[in-house]
């Protein structure tokens, strides 16, 4: 693994910290409290603050340089953001500024576009050195969309706190995060939901031509860990998700998906594995998500070693949520429900 520090100056690092502790609760973002130390995990690495009188002692790990500027972007950021009136100078170890763009950005250029169902499209793009965004541990990726009006965007690149640098505002990129579907060495695939109010990423699967060129970073959010037992729950924006994660499954494996969607989306190609079936929910106006009442009521296997993954809308995943948690008993290691879109903010993909 590799490391970065900082020894940070605070006014009150014990009321920033228990701070940040409130707000990954709230977000549930996994952290451990060992005393007064803090161990934020994040998939794509670990940071540890701990306050140590008027300093606030930070280390992030992450298993390369790409993860490890990213940890550092996390971490100053939220820092900054909940220092109160104090204005902290974050200096870490190791850290080389004034970079081009961070080592994990890669530029990609759009070469082929394709309906998989009414409201699903591939977009296939080109680039080099892409083979990092195969790896089964990460499913998701930042996407970078130009500007309307804007051929190539400027990109942004860490600074010297590591937070990120913007470019000015009529040249910044539009940043959303999407699955990657398939990787190689030299190409790329994401499959865009298209919705009925779009966001910046679905209006570029609409009308972007070939030769379009964006932006892509990370990988980073995590898949189902192994289990015996597998439970996959999504709608639409979670498909291609859950297709990487079949995909990547052993031809044993036990388990079933619940996805919510409208008829035309059961035409999206899944994996077939006998043990692991897929039942698709009718989405209703009306009513609240069949995903809810189907977790509840379903027979979970008498075993131990199940693992749940699921993503969806984000009042359904807080709700999943506490299902498996309160009434399912599931500790956090046998869970990851992920919030993949907000219905108060229809535009946000």
């Amino acid at each position: 693994m590799m490391f970065s520090e900082a020894a940070v100056a605070l006014s009150d690092p014990e009321r920033l910290v228990a701070d940040l502790v409130d707000h990954m609760t709230a977000h549930d973002v996994a952290h451990d409290r060992i005393g007064r130390r803090v161990v934020v995990h994040l998939g794509l690495g670990d940071a540890t603050l701990e306050p140590d009188g008027g300093i606030l002692r930070v280390r992030v790990e992450a298993p390369d340089e790409g993860g490890l500027e990213m940890m550092r972007s996390v971490v100053a950021s939220n820092v900054v953001d909940f220092a109160g009136g104090d204005t902290p100078q974050i200096v870490w170890s190791g850290f080389t500024a004034g970079a081009e763009t961070f080592s994990n950005f890669r530029e990609l250029r759009l070469i082929e576009s394709r309906s998989l169902t009414p409201r699903l499209r591939r977009l296939t793009f080109s680039g080099l050195n892409l083979g990092r965004f195969a790896d089964h541990e990460n499913l998701h990726v930042r996407l970078y969309l130009p500007p309307s009006g804007v051929a190539r965007p400027e990109w942004p690149r860490p600074g010297p706190d590591g937070r990120t640098i913007w470019p000015d505002a009529t040249r910044r990129p539009d940043m959303r995060y999407y699955t990657i579907r398939r990787a190689e060495a030299e190409t790329v695939e994401i499959d865009f939901v298209l919705h009925d109010a779009p966001g910046p990423g679905a209006r570029f699967a609409l009308h972007a031509k070939p030769g379009a060129i964006c932006g892509i970073a990370g990988p980073l959010g995590r898949t189902a860990s192994p289990a015996a037992w597998t439970l996959l729950v999504g709608d639409e924006t979670a498909l291609p998700a859950i297709a990487r994660i079949l995909d990547a499954m052993p031809a044993d494996a036990q388990g079933i998906v619940l996805l919510e969607a409208e008829c035309e989306a059961t035409h999206y190609p899944l994996r077939a594995l006998e043990g692991v079936p897929v039942r698709w929910l009718e989405r209703r106006a009306d009513a609240e998500s069949p995903l809810i009442d189907s977790v509840r009521r379903l027979e979970f296997p008498m075993t131990d070693d199940v693992f749940v993954w699921a993503g969806c809308e984000s009042t359904i995943a807080r709700s999943l949520r506490r299902i498996l948690r309160t009434e399912r008993g599931l500790s956090r290691e046998k869970h990851l429900v992920v919030g993949y879109w907000d219905r108060n903010e229809p535009a946000t993909r």
